[in-house]
């Protein structure tokens, strides 16, 4: 089923081999050297610098970390799919999504439903107190409001607003390491700690420490959406019967599949959920007629018995938030995930 799956991408294979290795790296980690660097894809320092920075313009690259919610005691997060019976006011909604730092990415989409949320709050109790407000703030718009929790992410992560860790009950200077990592990861020592008024011994101790408790999982990378590039967001609902595993095992191969040095990963997010829905994914295609062939009809078949229900929608605009968007090793990233509700 694997060989049945697999397909390159035009988006990947659009850009050269050495933009796309770089692109890798950064995802991998975003505090990679400009030495190791240039050494890795045979270029000299001056015309990997230059190329790092025309790729920053070009692909929005946000130098980032990954933060484990659970290392900081948030709760789980719950995504959103979000339908409006009249024509919503984007900026409206926008408006009223940036006076909570619950919510951590808004898009608008076009198909089954008009808006995606992912939501992460401090607590199970301030969330659910969310939920209902804003559920009554977009009633004008004759809101259809389906939440489901995230069990655990199989690939991708959450990236969080520094609002949010503004809300953090850790220590200040922790904090403030984290709210400026959170906004460029590769910052140098000297600068950063001019930044926040910290020694850069102290700098280098403290971050050293975030990275021990499990705060900071990796240096990472989002990005942009490519212009070229179908972003898809599906929310799936099925009752597991007799070959439910193995129709999932299938499925997991299908995720795991993916372009040599992509220039972004085929499936950014894929998260199992509780709820109104049992499965969220994001998947990067050429267009959408490739997404409903190659995603949809593939786990229609797959999970026949299962009498699964897909809705689907591609991504508009961002209207809060980062989108995760990167170059990761999806077999990797995948094989390292914990099978548990702290691996969100």
């Amino acid at each position: 089923m694997e060989a049945e799956y697999a397909f390159n991408s035009g988006f990947n294979n659009k850009y050269n081999i050495v933009t796309r290795k770089l692109l890798r790296m950064l995802s991998q980690d975003a505090g990679v050297s400009i030495s190791k660097i240039s050494k890795e894809i045979g270029l000299s320092r001056e015309t990997t610098r230059n190329k790092l920075k025309k790729m920053e313009n070009e692909f929005g690259i946000n130098y980032t970390i990954e933060i484990d919610g659970t290392a900081l005691n948030l709760a789980d997060p719950h995504l959103i799919a979000v339908k409006f019976d009249s024509k919503p006011d984007f900026e409206k909604i926008t408006s009223i999504l940036e006076h909570s730092y619950i919510p951590q990415l808004a898009v608008s989409v076009k198909g089954d439903y008009s808006m995606v949320i992912c939501a992460i709050a401090t607590s199970s109790r301030e969330y659910a107190h969310w939920d209902k407000s804003m559920q009554i703030a977009l009633s004008e718009f004759g809101v259809d409001w389906r939440s489901s929790e995230v069990i655990h992410r199989q690939l991708g992560f959450f990236p969080l607003r520094n609002e949010l860790l503004d809300r953090l009950q850790i220590a200040q200077k922790h904090k403030d390491i984290l709210k400026a990592l959170n906004t460029n990861s590769r910052t140098s020592f000297h600068a950063l700690s001019k930044q926040i008024g910290m020694h850069p011994n102290t700098l280098v101790y403290n971050q050293n420490k975030l990275v021990e408790m499990g705060y900071i999982k990796h240096f990472t990378i989002t990005m942009k959406k490519p212009e070229d590039v179908s972003l898809m967001s599906f929310f799936a609902k099925y009752k597991p019967r007799e070959g439910y595993e193995d129709a999932s095992a299938q499925a997991r191969q299908a995720f795991m599949s993916d372009d040599e040095n992509p220039l972004i990963s085929r499936y950014v997010l894929c998260a199992p959920l509780i709820g109104s829905y049992d499965f969220f994914t994001i998947g990067a295609f050429d267009d959408t007629e490739t997404a409903q062939s190659r995603d949809v009809e593939y786990h229609k078949k797959l999970f026949k018995k299962q009498g699964i229900q897909v809705v689907s929608g591609e991504i508009d605009k961002v209207l809060l938030g980062r989108l995760p968007l990167r170059s990761v090793d999806t077999r990797k990233e995948y094989s390292t995930i914990k099978w548990t509700s702290d691996s969100v």
